[in-house]
């Protein structure tokens, strides 16, 4: 089984790198052209204006399988060059698949028409195209309830418990390169997963509890929502840089009213950008457009963008303009009061 297992997990997922490839040209043509094309270089403009308003904390929102599509280092770079303030993602993105590739694991390229009952007996989990081996999937789970055994017994909020990941990683795995985990641990960029149980750190977390039932670990969504919220509070200008939708995106966008709730007189996401292939007709949330968010509140008319493909093709197009055209250069490393 193993020499069966080895001949489909050969060929490893390789991470697109936005800082060799100049794309100015290319997006600036396109703002001539119709259509998505026309829609990507607007959106784009949008983010090197976001860059450079000194005012602005950048949210970037992930949802979908993107790390282990190749895009890790696009984020990783983001992060590094102040071009990402804060992050909200599901925690198969950062747990599942970046932390996992952090721990020395990678993801490999496959084929969506392979026998999936033949890839469960070798113990290969598969997303469309991709595979990942189960086995050191499960070391990632274990790992993820070593961290938790760890910790002071408590209600953590995902920020906290990613700041522990990161602590971790920079122990154990301190020469590791491209990680988000461990670049925005470094640059002091707080990661919220609002549904953190969703992923690898669920399991570990399942494990941890039902080995400690008297005094555990735990992750506490509002205190979540709270924290996002203070950093909305505390930064007033806010762009929301999406790629996918989902909880990420809502969860973001709603911080907002709650602030307004809490008795604070904020403005609108002054800026938002969203990549998405979802549809807005079925009234569902992650393909309801930015215009549609503004009705409730949350998202300003005047820089916001939607643009309708698949992220693996557009989010690197869009950072590497946004790279090169350098309004990062001069920002400021935000930190927060939570």
């Amino acid at each position: 089984m193993k020499k069966m297992q080895r001949d489909l997990l050969k060929e490893k997922i390789r991470h697109i790198d936005i800082r060799r490839h100049n794309v100015v040209p290319l997006l600036d043509a396109m703002g001539d052209m119709a259509f998505q094309a026309r829609n990507l270089h607007r959106a784009a403009r949008i983010y090197d204006r976001m860059l450079r308003d000194s005012d602005c904390a950048v949210i970037l929102c992930l949802a979908g399988s993107l790390i282990s599509a190749g895009l890790k280092k696009v984020v990783a770079d983001l992060v590094a060059n102040r071009m990402v303030d804060v992050i909200v993602s599901t925690g198969a993105n950062l747990v599942d698949q970046d932390f996992f590739e952090a721990l020395g694991f990678a993801h490999y390229k496959g084929s969506p028409c392979e026998d999936d009952n033949r890839l469960r007996r070798l113990h290969i989990d598969r997303i469309y195209d991709t595979y990942i081996n189960e086995d050191e999937l499960r070391i990632c789970d274990e790992t993820m309830a070593g961290i938790a055994d760890g910790l002071p017994p408590g209600p953590y909020s995902s920020r906290e418990f990613f700041n522990a990941m990161g602590r971790w990683l920079e122990k154990h795995r301190p020469r590791v390169k491209d990680s988000i985990v461990a670049s925005a641990y470094q640059a002091g960029v707080p990661i919220f997963v609002p549904a953190f149980s969703d992923c690898s750190a669920g399991f570990g977390l399942v494990h941890h509890q039902v080995q400690h039932p008297g005094a555990h670990v735990t992750i506490d969504s509002v205190k979540d929502f709270r924290e996002l919220t203070m950093i909305k509070i505390q930064t007033k200008e806010t762009g929301l840089l999406m790629i996918g939708g989902g909880v990420p995106k809502n969860f973001t966008q709603d911080i907002v009213v709650a602030a307004e709730v809490l008795g604070h007189a904020v403005p609108m996401h002054k800026y938002a950008i969203q990549i998405t292939v979802a549809d807005e007709r079925d009234g569902g949330l992650s393909g309801s457009t930015l215009k549609e968010a503004s009705s409730w509140g949350k998202v300003d008319q005047q820089f916001e963008q939607m643009v309708f493909g698949e992220a693996t093709i557009l989010f690197p197009l869009l950072a590497a303009y946004a790279f090169h055209k350098k309004g990062w250069v001069r920002r400021r490393r935000r930190s927060f009061k939570f």
